[in-house]
């Protein structure tokens, strides 16, 4: 299709691809510019800026009484924003709440919201509104030639483009805003901060690097109060491009053994907290908790209460598993995008906004200048026509008197401008008395000095510029405060893993012969006179806690996992492995150990070999489990050992041939997975005739071995393995007579 367009009549013809490129470009600069994004010098969007200019034009100052907010809506929609009134008037609440603003610019009289919902305000007829006393930094200039002017929507009135900040309010209050194919989020910031950065660029804006600035704007100043927990090199980052995010942490203080939150971060509902702590609660995955109550009021805004089970609660480690899993932490977004001096949106860093705003402020203070020094000069013209009168009075007023067109004879008479005549003759009687002479007079001197003041700081660079630094100091002493969100450099949070979260309780798990395990309450129960299932029996039991992980191992040398508090009582029978994990076909489960992540274990197969690992090496979230023991053919899986941490921790092992061999755990390497090393030495001739490793275990100092022939047993004390001492791997010795059939080995109790 050809781009060309034809007029036909009173119609033009146009390909669709140009006319909709068009009109979404013009759509996409319109939403851009005059409705999303807020400008670098006032750091208003269109609809704020006249919101704050129809309610000056109202005389709603913050010294006059508050009028209905539908006054005030009505003259804004009506005389300069023609949109949706439902829109205008949520936009003047958000200025009016303080836990929306950090320097509100309405002061509301009603319900204007709450931080739990801060669209619960009351409706416009209901409330009542008038400017705050910061809103004055925005207006006090605005009639001194300081802003261009526009026309309204239909022409019959004059807005203005900008309004005159005298403060940085864009980084001040901040904003967001999303428009078409960008966004800004600028959070608040605190105003001495603030004005501090702008002298020190006004002092050296060629050296001051935003690294220099940071030094005065360490991070933004939430109104609510919220920590600021970035590092110090995260903010600089941040504020170096102009993009990222700050981390703010919610406040809290110990009370009666209590948790008590003092402060949330920026826009968090206290009641979405809440109900985020309670489903936690009610899914019982957060057994330290109690209870939870809101105490919030109107001294005490927010006040959240968390109760701990017991006293015995790590309050730190419970409140860090809360900041990792609920908004009592949270991310509040930066971008700088604004639209700057020139018309055009873009990103920009801190100290490129900071000189953006100072050009402005700088173009505004001089064009303030400018028109009072018109006004000076035109006065002292005026002036001077007065006191030309006043020494011809008698002659001014016969003149008057006696003309019939005063004025051109005034002019050619004394040498009068029209200006000046005119003002003669608009005297009044009154003032032709002495006293008005020396009035006019002392007037013409002042404003002499005015006006070589004013150009003075007009000729000189340097003067302006410490006339702005003047104002800015004064405005931060009339308007600033202490900062509200303290800078705290905290590590990032962590979420308590499900067995933090369980009471740490003595538990014994048991396993059965055909793989149906229980967790008995406490370490003095003895297995093997439980109730079993008919055909079944006692296999293996392992001592632990309830918020430990225990480790099953199956006949594949495959290791599974659970948490031992999830597994049945053993008031029951218990409940089979099977239907919590899917072990290889024909597999069974052979033994059981549980203990801390970091506690080390000997895992052995009865072909002789074996390692030493980790408990954590075991665990696995698979229902397949995953392959730690190589397992060779022929050859079965022996139950997992404990390992004493102690140095003189020994390794025990017995053949069924009544082979014995001891050495030092340290003479086994330490592995993850695999076949392991030799334990035990197994002549080729010996295995062919069937003797395997009846069993491997660790004993540590003071402990006895039993070593098992049937229903028989040997025990051996620590001492008693020094005769069967040797190197690892090496055949060993044989044991007494009787014992020459060994079946297994176990730790005495």
């Amino acid at each position: 299709m050809s781009d060309s367009k034809t007029i036909s009549g009173d119609f033009e013809q146009q390909p669709l691809r140009t006319y909709a490129e068009r009109a979404y470009l013009d759509y996409a600069m319109y939403v851009v510019l005059d409705r999303a994004l807020p400008h670098v010098g006032d750091g208003l969007k269109p609809v704020q800026r006249r919101i704050v200019y129809a309610m000056s034009e109202l005389g709603l100052s913050a010294a006059s009484k508050h009028k209905k907010s539908a006054r005030t809506v009505g003259d804004v929609i009506g005389k300069f924003h023609p949109h949706g009134d439902s829109a205008c008037y949520e936009a003047m609440v958000l200025m009016a709440q303080p836990f929306s603003y950090r320097y509100p610019l309405v002061d509301g009289q009603g319900n204007f919201g709450s931080p739990d919902d801060p669209k619960s305000f009351a409706a416009m007829r209901y409330t009542e509104s008038r400017l705050a006393p910061y809103a004055k930094t925005l207006l006090a200039e605005l009639g001194q030639g300081t802003v261009d002017w526009a026309p309204n929507f239909d022409g019959t009135l004059k807005e203005p483009k900008l309004l005159p900040a005298r403060l940085p309010n864009l980084l001040l209050n901040g904003g967001q805003g999303i428009a078409v194919g960008m966004a800004t989020d600028i959070p608040p910031h605190n105003l001495r901060e603030v004005v501090s950065a702008c002298i020190r660029l006004l002092e050296a804006p060629k050296k001051t690097t935003v690294a220099d600035l940071c030094e005065h704007v360490r991070a933004p100043d939430f109104p609510g109060g919220a920590e600021i927990v970035s590092s110090g090199e995260e903010l600089q980052q941040v504020y170096e491009t102009g993009n990222g995010s700050v981390r703010q942490r919610a406040r809290w203080e110990r009370e009666n053994g209590e948790i008590i939150i003092t402060a949330l971060p920026h826009q968090v509902s206290p009641a979405k907290v809440l109900e985020q702590i309670a489903g936690q609660m009610q899914a019982k995955k957060l057994p330290l908790v109690a209870d939870l109550r809101d105490e919030s009021d109107h001294e005490h805004p927010t006040r959240l209460v968390i109760v701990p089970r017991s006293n015995r609660v790590d309050l730190e480690q419970l409140m860090d598993h809360l900041f990792a899993t609920t908004d009592l932490e949270k991310n509040a977004r930066f971008n700088l995008n604004v639209i700057g001096n020139d018309g055009r949106p873009g990103v920009r860093n801190l100290k490129a906004l900071l000189l953006e705003w100072l050009d402005f402020r700088r173009h505004t203070v001089t064009r303030r200048l400018e028109h009072r020094l018109d006004q000076v000069v035109d006065r002292l013209h005026v002036l001077d026509g007065l006191l030309i009168a006043y020494l011809n009075i008698d002659e001014v007023i016969h003149i008057i008197r006696t003309e019939d067109e005063p004025k051109p004879v005034l002019m050619e008479r004394f040498g009068l401008t029209g200006t000046q005549a005119e003002a003669i003759l608009e005297l009044k009687l009154r003032h032709l008395a002495r006293l008005e002479e020396m009035k006019i007079r002392g007037e013409k001197d002042e404003l002499e000095e005015e006006r070589r003041g004013i150009e003075a700081i007009l000729a000189s660079p340097k003067k302006l510029t410490r006339l702005i630094r003047d104002e800015l100091l004064a405005d931060a002493e009339t308007y600033g405060d202490d900062r509200r969100s303290p800078i705290v450099e905290r590590g990032s949070a962590r979420a308590l893993k499900e067995t933090d979260l369980v009471p740490s309780e003595p538990v014994t798990v048991v396993l059965s012969d055909n793989g149906w395990v229980r967790a008995a309450k406490g370490h003095d129960i003895k297995p093997e006179e439980l109730n079993y299932r008919a055909g079944d029996d006692f296999l293996a039991a392992a001592r632990g806690r309830s918020n430990q992980t225990a480790c099953f191992l199956d006949s594949t040398g495959r290791s599974y996992s659970l948490v031992a508090h999830e597994l049945p009582s053993a008031r029951s029978l218990g409940e089979p492995l099977t239907g919590r994990f899917a072990p290889p076909a024909g597999a069974g489960f052979r033994s059981v150990a549980i203990g801390a992540e970091d506690e080390r274990v000997l895992l052995a197969s009865s072909a002789g070999y074996g390692f030493v690992t980790r408990l954590d090496n075991l665990h696995t979230r698979q229902k397949a489990g995953k392959q730690v023991l190589t397992v060779p053919d022929g050859a079965g899986v022996l139950p997992i050992a404990p390992i004493n941490d102690a140095e003189d921790g020994v390794i025990v092992c017995a053949t069924t041939e009544g082979y014995l061999l001891a050495y030092y755990v340290c003479d086994l390497p330490e592995l993850n997975r695999g076949k392991g090393n030799k334990l035990i030495n197994i002549p080729p001739k010996a295995r062919k005739a069937g003797e395997q490793m009846a069993g491997a275990i660790v004993i540590a100092h003071g402990e006895d071995c039993l070593v098992w022939a049937g229903q028989r047993y040997l025990r051996l004390s620590w001492n008693d393995t020094e005769n069967y001492w040797g190197e690892r791997a090496q055949r060993g010795r044989k044991l007494p007579r009787g014992f020459q059939k060994v079946t297994r080995l176990s730790l005495a109790d």
